[in-house]
């Protein structure tokens, strides 16, 4: 067995379609009108892009009362609930919003359900932006399963009218694993009309999965805020790498990780830029990590407009 030292790099990996769609909404929301314009919470989970945006004029705020009356404001890709639509027209906000289509998907499931007078079992992360903006399309009707462990304390008003939706970045593996729980409890539950796990979470973690076990060691490129990147350190581990961290920039990387470490996995969440992986790969090269394979599971072609607010004019 050779002492090569190697870096094996996922794809797909980094931004996704909807991630794509946010960035550029807040960077042509900033050339159409100029700064600033204000964008409620992290327009997509990454320290980078939030930064960078900002040095640019974008203003983060929590909530849409912080915006000044009549300015401009962007939702985030995670989506809002109908009360922060409601909020932001009382304060004459002109809003363009830049929820990731395959969030919204899930936000018409949920008040499809509702209106049918179903009980929403919604799986996800407890005070996740993206749960809250689903949760409110229909308080009365959803209530939150966060994990496998908490379907104990689940009681529904009429088994044979129960569906579940889920949130877009979780693990994949996870989640199955909570819907099995559920249907031992209720049998009689609904699964969505469609995946609610978006492509993108899923391809990363397929990818991740399919070069784990040849790892020492996994680098994710994400934030810690952010949800599918947190996954892919967990998928990474359960699928047999031997270690795994997230890091924001190569320069947190503790050369320690390094000691013995062969064959280091490398990859990127769903709302990171390639220039921080290539950073990364940088690192490793002066480090001896000069060789780099690339293990891929998918091609990713899908592209969303752009709101129409900032879609060019029709000559």
């Amino acid at each position: 067995m050779s002492e090569t030292k190697r870096v094996l790099l996922a794809e797909p990996r980094g931004y996704c379609a909807g991630v794509d769609r946010a960035v550029e909404t807040v960077e042509r929301a900033l050339d159409k009108h100029g700064a600033p314009v204000y964008v409620r919470k992290e327009i997509v989970h990454n320290r980078h892009v939030v930064e960078t945006l900002a040095e640019r004029g974008a203003i983060f705020v929590g909530e849409t009362d912080e915006v000044p009356e009549g300015a401009i404001v962007v939702f985030s890709a995670h989506g809002v609930s109908p009360l922060v639509h409601q909020t932001a027209a009382e304060r004459n906000l002109r809003t363009i919003d830049a929820t990731c289509p395959l969030v919204t998907k899930v936000h018409q499931e949920a008040k499809r359900f509702a209106r049918d007078d179903y009980d929403i079992l919604l799986i996800g992360h407890e005070g996740h932006e993206e749960v809250e903006g689903t949760a409110g399309e229909a308080p009365q009707h959803i209530q939150l399963v966060d994990g496998p462990d908490s379907v104990d304390s689940v009681t529904v008003r009429d088994e044979s009218k129960l569906v579940w939706l889920s949130q877009t970045t979780l693990s994949v593996d996870e989640t199955m694993e909570t819907v099995r729980r559920l249907r031992e409890k209720f049998p009689l539950l609904n699964d969505p009309p469609s995946d609610d796990i978006c492509y993108a979470t899923q391809n990363r973690q397929v990818a991740v999965k399919a070069m784990a076990p040849e790892c020492d060691l996994v680098i994710v490129v994400g934030s810690q805020n952010s949800s599918n990147s947190v996954r892919l350190v967990e998928v990474a581990l359960q699928a047999g790498a031997r270690a795994g961290h997230l890091v924001d920039y190569a320069r947190e990387i503790d050369e320690s990780w390094l000691e013995g470490v062969r064959t280091v996995g490398v990859t990127s969440g769903a709302s990171v830029p390639e220039v921080l992986v290539r950073g990364v790969l940088d690192y490793l090269a002066e480090r001896g990590y000069g060789t780099v394979e690339t293990v891929n599971t998918a091609n990713e072609t899908l592209t969303f407009a752009l709101p129409r607010e900032l879609r060019p004019a029709r000559t």
